[in-house]
C-alpha cells in the first residue's frame, strides 16, 4: 500500500489531544493482517497513532499465529533461503510497508514523527560489532528514512549505538530499565551525534528514542513487596509494603523524565541544536496494564509530557481513546505536593530491603532472554515449514 492510498489524516479524541502536551503516541505491534485488513490506516487517519514499534515477540507471534506469511516462506524456502534469512526478509518487507504507511506523518511533522523500528537479531545483544554491522544491512534493505534500527542498552549495546548513530543511522535504544542506563543511552546518542556533525554533516535527519520498559518493573517489585507483607509479623512493614503497591515504575520513569531534561538543556545541548539536531526523545515501553486492579491506561493517563513518545499495545490504545484525558501529569508532582515524590518512592523501596539494581538487572536479562526465546522459536518454526516445502 503506498502513501497515495491513505485518506485524509484528521485524528480527533483523547490520542490526537496528546500531540497538544508534546506527546506522540506509537503502536506497539505489527503484522500484516493490521496493514491489510484497513485497520492501521484507521488508527492513523481517526484515531492518531503516529509511529508503530516492533521486536522479535511480536513479530513472532505476527509469523507463527498466522497463515498470512506461508506463502511467502514457500517461496523463499523453494529459493533454498535459510531460516534465518527468511525471518529477516519477511519482517523487513513489513516494516518497509509500515514505513510507508507513516511516510505523510514523518513529512508533515518535519521528520519528528511516523517512525517505524526494526530490531536486530537479539541474540547479538551482548557482540557490539556483530550488532553495528546487523543494524547496517537492516538500515539498508529497508532504505526508508522514517526507520529506527532498536539495539539494546546492554553494556555491548550503548558503544554499539554511539557508532550507528555517527554514521548517521536513526536508532531506538530498547530494554532500558534503570535511569542510569537511560543516562548511558543518552550519552552515547550525543557523542555520537558530535562526531556525525564534526564530519560536517547536518544532524536534522538523525532521530533516536530511548525506550523505558515500566510494567515490567512494576510486576517484579510488586511481587518482592507482595513477599514482604505475606512473611512479615510486622502489621506496620506489611502497610508500608502495601502502599508501594503499583508505584514503582510510574516514579522511575519520572526520574528518568528528569535526567532528560537535564542532558538536553540549552547549556549541554544547545549546540547541537543549532545545527539542527533533535533531542532524543524518551520512549515509554512495556505500558499495557498487566495488573488487572490497576486502571487500564495508568502508564499512558500519568505519564504525559513534552518530547516524550508511549508506544502502547492495542487494547491500551483503545481504552485511552475511550476515557483517557491529555494533560500533562508526568511531572505534576512538582507543584502538587499532595502527589508522591518519585525519589521518596524508590528510596522507601530501598528501605524496605528491595535492591532496585538487581531488579534492573534482573529485567534486562529476562528481557534479553524472552526475545532470544521468541526469535529461536520463530528460527525453528520456520526450519519445519523449510524442512515441508523441500520434502514436497
Amino acid at each position: 500500500m503506498s502513501t497515495g492510498h491513505l485518506p485524509p489524516i484528521a485524528p480527533k479524541g483523547p490520542v490526537a489531544d496528546l500531540l497538544r502536551e508534546g506527546q506522540s503516541i506509537w503502536l506497539d505491534t505489527i503484522s500484516r493482517h493490521l496493514m491489510d485488513s484497513g485497520e492501521l490506516t484507521e488508527l492513523i487517519c481517526s484515531v492518531g497513532i503516529r509511529g508503530i514499534t516492533s521486536n522479535p515477540t511480536i513479530f513472532e507471534k505476527a509469523i507463527n499465529g498466522s497463515v498470512d506469511y506461508d506463502t511467502e516462506i514457500t517461496r523463499l524456502a523453494r529459493d533454498n533461503h535459510s531460516a534465518t534469512d527468511i525471518v529477516r526478509l519477511l519482517m523487513v518487507d513489513d516494516v518497509r510497508r509500515a514505513c510507508d504507511f507513516f511516510r505523510p506523518i514523518y513529512d508533515a511533522s518535519a521528520f519528528s514523527d511516523g517512525y517505524v523500528s526494526i530490531e536486530v537479531n537479539p541474540l547479538l545483544a551482548h557482540n557490539t560489532k556483530e550488532s553495528v554491522e546487523e543494524a547496517r544491512k537492516l538500515h539498508q534493505m529497508v532504505d526508508r528514512p522514517n526507520l529506527l534500527v532498536k539495539i539494546p542498552g546492554t553494556p555491548e549495546g550503548i558503544p554499539a549505538i554511539r557508532q550507528l548513530i555517527s554514521e548517521g543511522i536513526s536508532i531506538n535504544v530498547t530494554l532500558l530499565f534503570s535511569p542510569d542506563a537511560y543516562c548511558k543511552a543518552a550519552q552515547a546518542y550525543i557523542e555520537g551525534l558530535r562526531e556525525y556533525a564534526s564530519k560536517g554533516h547536518s544532524p536534522s535527519r538523525i532521530h533516536s528514542v530511548a525506550s523505558l520498559f515500566i510494567s515490567r518493573l512494576d510486576t517484579l517489585i510488586d511481587r518482592k513487596l507482595e513477599e514482604i507483607a505475606a512473611n512479615s509479623t510486622d502489621p506496620t512493614l506489611g502497610r508500608r509494603a502495601g502502599e508501594l503497591l503499583g508505584k514503582a515504575g510510574i516514579a522511575n520513569t519520572q526520574i528518568v523524565y528528569e535526567n532528560f531534561e537535564k542532558l538536553f538543556n540549552k547549556e549541554l545541548f544547545g549546540d547541537l541544536t543549532g545545527k539542527g539536531a533533535r533531542v532524543q526523545r524518551p520512549l515509554w515501553a512495556s505500558t499495557g496494564t498487566k495488573n488487572p486492579k490497576y486502571s487500564d491506561i495508568l502508564y499512558v493517563q500519568n505519564l504525559i509530557g513534552p518530547d516524550t513518545v508511549n508506544t502502547v499495545p492495542i487494547d491500551t490504545l483503545r481504552a485511552f481513546a475511550d476515557h483517557g484525558k491529555a494533560a500533562r501529569t508526568i511531572d505534576r508532582y512538582k507543584e502538587d505536593r499532595s502527589l508522591p515524590n518519585p525519589h521518596e518512592i524508590l528510596e522507601k523501596l530501598q528501605n524496605l530491603g528491595i535492591s532496585l539494581e538487581s531488579s534492573y538487572n534482573q529485567l534486562i536479562r529476562e528481557g534479553v532472554e524472552a526475545f532470544n526465546k521468541s526469535f529461536e522459536s520463530l528460527l525453528a518454526s520456520t526450519e519445519k515449514k523449510i524442512s515441508a516445502v523441500r520434502k514436497g
